[in-house]
């Protein structure tokens, strides 16, 4: 769901599958202090995860971290 609401937005995102690679699953979980993915980056910001992306969206806030221009 987070890749749909990126794709929405028009913007680029790298995907890295911790699912294949335990390394860095492991290093996932220290930097977040979370286990499940999605873990969201934008730029160096940690949005969290899916609910949280989206919550961004609804407070109408996501736009403005994404550097998209935002209309009233």
């Amino acid at each position: 769901m987070a890749k749909r609401l990126l794709d929405k937005k028009g913007v680029t995102y790298t995907e890295i599958n911790v699912d294949t690679q335990p390394s860095l699953r492991e290093e996932m979980m220290r930097k977040t202090k979370r286990r499940t993915v999605p873990q969201i980056y934008i730029g160096d910001f940690h949005v969290g995860g899916f609910d949280d992306l989206y919550a961004l969206e609804q407070q109408k806030k996501l736009d403005t971290l994404l550097g998209l221009k935002v209309t009233p």
